[in-house]
């Protein structure tokens, strides 16, 4: 099966996790896209692929070719949950072949996938293009892994190439900081991974964020405006100062590359009670450090000011910048970074301003460095992505599979620059 095909037929399997949810995983519907992919690698011929019915992750492994097993054990991981930012539910692509390199207009919707705000669509002609119909998100975030392994998992099979053992996982709930969480790293068996949940079919990411999120609440003296002369508290105005409070410059609008922020999410609330969430990102670690330190602060004036109890601050920490883990074992990026030259491609290794289940798993022993899957303009109706660039991530992942499958695992370090 072609790895488009694959990938609409994942895409029309509503996904969507759910932030506010308790459970694991947070949406049943998941488990419906999970008993689909451990069907389908059943088929292919990977006998132990099963559901984790507590977790929803996929796991599946592909013995190492004969001669291959000293070799590295390589994981690849990819997850199942589509964003909460906008409807996974009724995905109708568009499949636009012979693209023209102009802008589409998405369904009947009103929007434009427009090449002014995406320029790279240019350099998209002639290719196969898929779209939204701009109702929903697209789904390639990460569906578009999901079908990239699973024809890598084919052909590795079926087309008798040298591998060393390949461990398959599928997570849920990527999207809500969840995904790495409840994954057996014992039981998945790598020593190794990747996670294929990026953009660009070049791209290769060993640095992200360090992440936390913060959750103000506020208490605020709600009494008759006509007799409340020093004596209201405006819980929504007090939010308001919170905010103000904050380096007005330090948001995602006004941010790029190793600069840090702190994002207002959503806001809700009245006189009498306020409540504030916010990401809070930084690639430094001492500077992630500082941004929390800011935040505590700002409770504890607030708190002078108003009174005790009237600011209460929460800080959840998400993951952090997997650099310092995966420098140790840089053969990882330099291997994918030969792969992708010996295409005739320029590697693109710029820091992500995000994270991925890479970040936790590299932390959690399981070193995993993010490759591009070819998807575009994640979270929202005008998430693309081309055939093209897909069958490209399947090419970069074979080849660095038949590196490692040219020495021993203990010589993984000293893998040739041309294999």
């Amino acid at each position: 099966m072609k790895t488009l095909d694959r990938f609409l037929n994942y895409v029309k399997v509503y996904t969507t996790s759910d932030a506010g949810s308790t459970s694991t995983p947070s949406t049943r519907r998941q488990f419906d896209l999970a008993r689909l992919l451990a069907e389908e690698m059943r088929g292919l011929g990977i006998e132990d692929a099963h559901v984790d019915e507590k977790s929803c992750y996929v796991y599946g492994t592909i013995p190492a070719a004969e001669g291959c097993e000293d070799c590295v054990s390589l994981g690849l991981i990819a997850h199942m949950d589509t964003a909460p930012d906008a409807s996974g539910e009724g995905v109708n692509p568009q499949v636009i072949r012979g693209y023209d390199g102009e802008d589409v207009a998405l369904g009947t919707s009103g929007h434009i996938l427009s090449t002014k705000k995406f320029p790279h669509l240019k350099k998209m002609k002639g290719c196969t293009l898929v779209t939204t119909d701009g109702t929903t998100l697209l789904g390639a975030d990460d569906k578009a892994g999901i079908a990239e392994i699973m024809t890598v998992a084919e052909q590795l099979i079926k087309n008798g190439i040298p591998h060393g053992k390949i461990c398959i996982g599928f997570t849920s709930d990527e999207e809500i900081g969840g995904g790495a969480r409840h994954l057996d790293i014992e039981k998945f068996g790598a020593d190794y991974a990747y996670t294929l949940d990026g953009g660009a079919e070049t791209e290769i990411v060993y640095e992200n964020f360090n992440a936390c999120s913060a959750f103000f609440e506020i208490s605020g003296f709600n009494i008759h405006p006509g007799d409340s002369k020093d004596r209201m508290i405006n819980a929504s105005l007090v939010a308001m100062e919170i905010n103000n409070m904050l380096p007005a410059c330090d948001v995602p609008a006004h941010t790029e590359m190793y600069e840090g922020f702190y994002h207002l999410t959503n806001m809700t609330g009245n006189v009498e009670h306020a409540k504030m969430h916010y990401i809070v990102r930084d690639h430094d670690l001492g500077g992630f450090e500082a941004r929390k330190r800011t935040l505590s602060h700002i409770e504890k004036t607030m708190n002078e000011k108003y009174g005790p109890g009237t600011v209460t601050l929460n800080l959840v920490d998400e993951y952090r910048n997997m650099v310092e883990k995966i420098r140790p074992c840089m053969h990882l990026v330099d291997n994918a970074r030969e792969v992708i030259r010996e295409m005739e491609l320029e590697p693109d290794s710029s820091p992500v301003r995000g994270g991925t289940d890479g970040a936790q798993l590299s932390f959690r022993g399981l070193p995993c460095p993010n490759l591009g899957t070819g998807g575009h303009a994640a979270h929202g109706p005008y998430e693309h992505i081309t055939e093209e660039g897909m069958e490209r991530v399947v090419k970069i992942v074979l080849g660095i599979i038949k590196r490692y499958a040219s020495c021993p695992g203990n010589e993984m370090q000293s893998v040739p620059a041309q294999a």
